[in-house]
């Protein structure tokens, strides 16, 4: 996968994204995710790869401060028509490559991102350098299960998935493994098909440094 590729893979899927990844199992597993996030008023939320705009619905738009990105325009233009009516802001933007200051909000989300992003580990890294200290980072995404192997049949159409967009052998463990003094897993659960989808939350630790005299 690579950004340039991706580009044309979602402006192929936008027309249809929601007719498929908003619809049945999807929906169920999208509510569940967020049906126990606590938000906090004026909180400012990031949602990194936001897509059509399929989870801003779960989110109280009146009260938090949210920003949504989103590198494919075709897709965000659909997110921007859903919620043309709120004070969300939309902004055209790579996940590898934020713009944002350091530590710029409370909760950064990325449902069904990582699996699509050419460098998962560069993504994950920006993610936890805007996110403010004790912050929180949701994830929502398709992962090799831990300590499971990737079957024979889906090492063999790995390659054939990843031409529309997506990668079916991302183990979460080897993303996240790296920034384990940056990030505390708080939660890890099984969402859909056997697993294979999973809610994660992490909080971004905070490092108290040493005042010289």
């Amino acid at each position: 996968m690579n950004s340039t590729w991706n580009q044309i893979i979602y402006k192929v899927w936008s027309p249809f994204y929601d007719q498929f990844f908003n619809k049945g199992i999807f929906l169920k597993a999208r509510r569940e995710v967020f049906k126990d996030i606590e938000w906090v008023q004026e909180e400012r939320v990031l949602f990194v790869g936001c897509g059509t705009g399929a989870d801003l619905e779960y989110v109280p738009h009146n009260d938090i401060d949210i920003t949504a990105i989103d590198f494919s325009s075709d897709m965000l233009d659909k997110a921007r028509e859903k919620f043309h009516h709120t004070d969300i802001t939309f902004l055209q933007m790579d996940a590898q490559d934020l713009t944002f200051p350091d530590e710029s909000f409370d909760i950064v989300i990325a449902s069904l991102l990582l699996s699509v992003v050419p460098n998962p580990h560069k993504c994950m890294e920006e993610m936890i350098r805007v996110t403010k200290p004790k912050g929180r980072i949701l994830i929502f995404d398709k992962f090799v299960p831990e300590n499971q192997e990737l079957s024979l049949f889906k090492r063999g159409i790995r390659p054939l998935i990843s031409l529309l967009g997506t990668d079916i052998g991302l183990r979460f463990e080897q993303v996240a493994n790296p920034f384990s003094k940056q990030l505390s897993i708080q939660m890890d659960s099984p969402i859909m098909l056997n697993g294979m989808y999973r809610k994660i939350i992490g909080i971004k630790i905070q490092n108290d440094k040493k005042v010289r005299n």
